[in-house]
């Protein structure tokens, strides 16, 4: 087993679904740095120390097919350490040991930073020879990460923003804002961009990636920027780069630059028809005003993250360890940045998730409910906004049922759902109505509960009663219909989607007494209580609970009970979760527990629910490494997925998702229990 944790991706720029891009490698430059999805978004980086040129980023000669580049061999990367906010990379060679530090403020209790578009790099150089050294530093970005494929034409440009900082940009000629809607797609409006401060021998200018080999023959880009007429990427291969000569360095006095990578997609996502621009439009007036914001304020952000970095370890380590702790700061970015955050016309917030590698699907309800126990932890505001547009949705005319949506469109448009269509048609065999409604009372309770009033909760009353009376009539023994694992199949008499309406109905119950409608909440108490009992009846086995109801020598992980202790509802008997604990003991494979008897697949969001269910430090420990160690073992090199084989460790589906900070409910466990 390894000792050293090794992500299969590595978190690099992570702001939203599109400006999201990884190292899928073990060293930095080991292959080419990609969007989320796989496809290249390239960068390089390139060290001259004493004239000696070292790779440290991406991959040497580019697609462009140059081959008479000098030689530059790759530095030697001595570390990678993965924070929350930062990945940061160290390498040694020539004497000198270099820092590379990626840092993504995504700082939840700060909306108007974490609602930037920006990414920060930091390089730091140190000696480890003690002689002094003439250093530089190059850097670039392709033309390909504003694109959806290289085929397309673009145009690079320059300007300054102010005396003091300079930009240089690439985007599409053709500029069809929103133009397209699905999964596997990256971003092909707006405009990449790459600033940094003013400052003797730094250069920021574009070209093509002959600049590379111009800065290994000359130690520098300087020049002007050549006109770049409209052409496909694949063809002139234009690049974003920049380049530092810090001259002769001295032991004692280390040297830093820092650079600041923005993606300006002047409108983000459609909301009911109308196209609606990032959130970060309500604090700034223009583009360029918060990218200079972005580089000024550079010290203060990184302080910011960080104190969040330690904070966050030292209550990971509390809560489960070093382990842990690995899987939590490899989630907490990716969670976050699929996302995009805006306001709608009122200036409520709205969250927009992604459904990345799974159908593209936007603001679905079952990819946010295992999400919110990391935006429960940090600000409840954004479970809101997760929750907003399926309210609106719900209460329109489009809406045709009396159970709540799955979701509100296919990112980015959120125009009213798209799952379960024919013929332009929502067909009623494809919903989920118990596993919706259910979410829905859940998270709304769990916000409520946050929050310490039930405001959110009012504002939407009559939608939630609407749904409470549906799991009243409809959530005890569920009908042959979907549950949010829907890649299993349609299932009747399901256990556990049982125990999700029947917590739902306290969840309600809770919201109802908080309100001070104390008749209705006595009346979906004594509800919930009467159901628990009933389902304990059919559902339980000798040493365990079953898949559904009807299906003897079955079982699947109970990982809706979770809610029953969390929201502080009690309707579930505590020997319930003792005998599921000792027989999830004995289901476990190498890499995890299966979801349940049927396959030996499993979700790594539900493995944590139930291990933080059972309250067993033993089995939470050792379903916390199995995960850790099947993304430190698996061959399968994608951001972090929640969808694995337990026996071999390879991804079945899904990667980059939401869903994973879901793995954050022990520290939300820990914290309100």
């Amino acid at each position: 087993m390894n000792t050293q944790f090794r992500a299969p991706a590595v978190p690099l720029v992570t702001v939203d679904p599109y400006f999201n891009v990884w190292s899928m490698a073990d060293q930095l430059n080991g292959d080419y740095t990609r969007h989320w999805t796989g496809a290249k978004n390239s960068m390089t980086g390139i060290i001259l120390v004493d004239g000696n040129p070292f790779l440290f980023a991406g991959k040497l000669p580019p697609s462009a097919g140059q081959s008479d580049y000098p030689d530059c061999p790759p530095m030697k990367q001595t570390k990678l350490e993965i924070k929350p906010l930062s990945s940061i990379y160290t390498f040694s060679d020539g004497g000198i040991e270099l820092t590379v530090d990626f840092t993504t403020p995504l700082l939840m209790d700060n909306l108007d930073l974490l609602a930037r578009p920006a990414s920060y790099i930091t390089f730091k150089a140190a000696f480890t020879d003690g002689k002094s050294h003439r250093l530089s530093i190059y850097f670039d970005i392709t033309a390909e990460w504003c694109v959806n494929n290289t085929s397309q034409e673009v145009q690079t440009g320059s300007r300054s923003l102010g005396s003091d900082i300079t930009c240089v940009s690439a985007g599409t000629t053709e500029q069809n804002i929103l133009n397209r809607t699905g999964d596997d797609l990256r971003i092909d409006w707006g405009f990449v961009n790459l600033a940094a401060r003013k400052a003797p021998g730094s250069v920021v200018r574009t070209g093509d990636s002959g600049l590379r080999k111009t800065f290994i023959t000359t130690g520098s880009i300087a020049g002007e920027d050549l006109p770049h007429p409209s052409a496909p990427v694949r063809e002139a291969w234009p690049v974003l780069a920049s380049s530092t000569d810090f001259g002769t360095v001295t032991p004692e006095k280390p040297v830093s630059s820092y650079l600041v990578l923005a993606y300006e997609d002047i409108y983000s996502v459609e909301f009911f028809n109308h196209k609606l621009p990032g959130y970060w439009t309500r604090t700034f007036s223009s583009f360029d005003d918060m990218l200079r914001s972005s580089i000024l304020e550079y010290c203060d952000v990184m302080e910011k993250c960080s104190h969040f970095n330690d904070t966050l370890k030292k209550d990971a380590l509390a809560a489960g360890g070093e382990q842990y702790y690995d899987l939590l700061s490899l989630a907490y970015r990716q969670a976050i940045a699929a996302h995009k955050l805006a306001a709608d016309q009122e200036g409520n917030i709205l969250f927009f998730s992604k459904e990345n590698f799974s159908n593209g699907c936007m603001a679905t309800v079952d990819v946010s409910y295992p999400s919110i126990p990391l935006f429960l932890l940090y600000n409840t505001e954004l479970v809101k906004g997760m929750m907003r547009p399926i309210f609106q949705y719900a209460a329109a005319k489009a809406w045709p049922f009396d159970f709540a949506p799955h979701d509100a469109g296919c990112y980015p448009k959120a125009n009213g759902q798209v799952y379960g269509m024919e013929d332009g048609k929502l067909l009623l065999k494809y919903q989920m109505p118990v596993e919706e409604c259910g979410n829905m009372l859940i998270m709304s309770a769990a916000v409520s509960i946050q929050d310490g009033n039930a405001d959110f909760a009012s504002q939407n009353w009559a939608l939630l009663s609407k749904w409470a009376e549906y799991l009243k009539e409809n959530g005890l023994d569920p009908e042959n219909q979907l549950c949010t694992d829907d890649f299993a199949g349609h299932l009747a008499h399901n256990a556990n989607l049982s125990i999700k309406a029947i917590v739902a109905i306290a969840a309600f119950s809770k919201m109802s007494k908080m309100l001070g409608k104390l008749e209705l909440a006595d009346e979906y108490q004594h509800l919930a209580e009467e159901m628990a009992a009933q389902w304990e009846q059919k559902s339980a086995e000798e040493d365990h609970y079953k898949l559904t109801f009807t299906a003897a020598g079955t079982w699947s992980m109970k990982y809706n009970m979770v809610w029953d202790e969390l929201l502080g509802l009690n309707v579930f008997s505590k020997d319930i979760i003792e005998k599921e604990a000792g027989y999830y003991k004995k289901q476990l494979n190498q890499y995890g527990l299966p979801l349940d008897s049927r396959n030996t697949y499993t979700k790594t969001d539900w493995m944590v629910w139930v291990a933080t269910l059972c309250n067993s430090k033993e089995l939470f420990e050792e379903i916390i490494q199995s995960i850790w160690c099947s993304l430190s073992e698996t061959n399968s090199r994608v951001p972090f997925t929640d969808w694995y084989d337990t026996v071999t460790g390879r991804q079945i589906g899904f990667q980059n998702r939401s869903v994973l900070g879901g793995i954050f409910i022990k520290l939300l466990r820990d914290k309100i229990v």
